[in-house]
């Protein structure tokens, strides 16, 4: 029988989908699941998006330019002018979803054996990306106790090497709702410059920013257009993640002709999401309005909510719709596992991602999980009942009952 490969076998599997079968199992019993696992809003998609697809005349599918339609990157660099980001369409080149442009820019910028650093708890699937591109990330651990700052600039440099090309990070942040600060960012820079490194961001959660604070994107820091490299999606901005549109944007014009031949071999991203895509930017400002209301309610409640349960600590997250929480539990995985296959309250349990799969080092986040409030307020309310007599009855925990 042939051999797997060895990159086939070092991939990791998605902890966020690992459980999916114990799920499956848990509903066939009849047991209703609270799904908090998964960033999947139940936010209604703009009708503008889905009519433009509904609407679409199209008698031949074709395939699109590699970079996609000019007239949705044209569009979409006047998107990003409004946030005062210097961007020109030909600094884009639209993916198949966000997961596209993080894999194309890790071939694009790092040879194999390259390291990249990255603040963890980091979005799981950077694991794989880089395992795919042969790239090694140097982690860089942040703290539940401040939450998730960016880890001070020195804890940065003790990781650098003759390897390291290039920094990643995600703001906001995803999977710790984490928003960094101008000072932050101001702090990365000057790194940045130090070094002559790549800075790779993910800022898929931009209009996601709450209590007044500032978003701050690295193509608003001067003097490194030529090391920033912007990864972007809709999938998360229009509650649109199945249309699977993405874009990879840099000023640097070496980076974007060398992502175009992985572009070019891939063919054309896809041309009905292109179409809403490029129709959902004319989305009315209510509309994000109205759900970053409901975000910031749903927030609210969750963290309350967590924080009151004993031995339960949660830190109040200012972006996105993610939080990690830490639970008074033995293991996350095995917890995780145990709430689909052991427990159910009232014929319902909560489905939840062990954080112990948003970092590098091994063993972090034994006793953290991430939820995300992608639920509304009456299904986040039963989800905490669940979790808090979970917390009760749990064989592995870690205080007194």
């Amino acid at each position: 029988m042939p051999k797997i490969s060895t990159k086939g076998k070092s991939m990791p599997s998605s902890p966020i989908r690992k459980l999916v079968p114990f799920a499956e199992t848990a509903k066939k019993q009849g047991k209703k699941i609270y799904h908090l696992n998964i960033g999947q809003p139940d936010i209604e998609t703009p009708s503008v998006m889905l009519n433009a697809i509904k609407n679409s005349k199209i008698k031949v599918l074709e395939y699109s330019h590699s970079a996609g339609f000019e007239s949705y990157r044209k569009k979409l660099a006047q998107y990003y002018n409004g946030y005062k980001m210097p961007v020109d369409w030909n600094d884009i080149i639209i993916t198949t979803g966000g997961s596209e442009a993080i894999s194309m820019a890790m071939m694009t910028c790092f040879n194999e054996g390259d390291e990249i650093i990255i603040p963890e708890p980091f979005y799981a699937n950077y694991n794989g990306f880089s395992c795919a591109a042969d790239v090694i990330i140097k982690p860089v651990k942040s703290t539940i106790e401040n939450g998730f700052a960016l880890p001070p600039i020195s804890e940065f440099e003790k990781l650098i090497t003759p390897k390291t090309k290039g920094i990643m990070i995600c703001n906001p942040g995803n999977p710790t709702g984490y928003l960094y600060s101008r000072a932050e960012l101001e702090s990365l820079r000057q790194l940045i410059i130090k070094y002559d490194l790549f800075l790779l961001s993910d800022e898929v959660y931009r209009e996601f920013c709450y209590d007044g604070k500032e978003y701050v994107s690295v193509m608003h820091l001067d003097g490194i257009d030529n090391n920033v490299v912007l990864l972007d999606s809709i999938s998360k901005r229009y509650s649109a993640c199945g249309a699977r549109i993405g874009a990879l944007i840099s000023k640097n014009k070496e980076v974007i002709s060398t992502a175009m031949k992985f572009a070019q071999a891939r063919l054309s991203p896809p041309t009905f999401g292109q179409i809403g895509a490029e129709a959902a930017l004319e989305t009315p400002k209510e509309y994000f309005d109205g759900v970053q209301k409901e975000y910031v309610g749903r927030r609210d409640f969750l963290i309350e909510a967590l924080n009151k349960m004993e031995g339960v600590f949660c830190p109040k997250p200012s972006g996105a719709f993610y939080c990690i929480a830490r639970l008074p539990i033995d293991n996350a995985d095995k917890f995780c596992q145990w709430l689909l296959e052991s427990f159910e309250y009232e014929g319902q349990t909560v489905m939840l991602a062990p954080a112990t799969g948003f970092y590098s080092t091994p063993d972090a986040g034994l006793n953290e999980v991430r939820l995300a409030y992608v639920l509304n307020k009456d299904e986040l309310k039963n989800a905490m009942a669940c979790l808090s007599k979970a917390l009760m009855v749990y064989p592995g925990r870690t205080i007194n009952k």
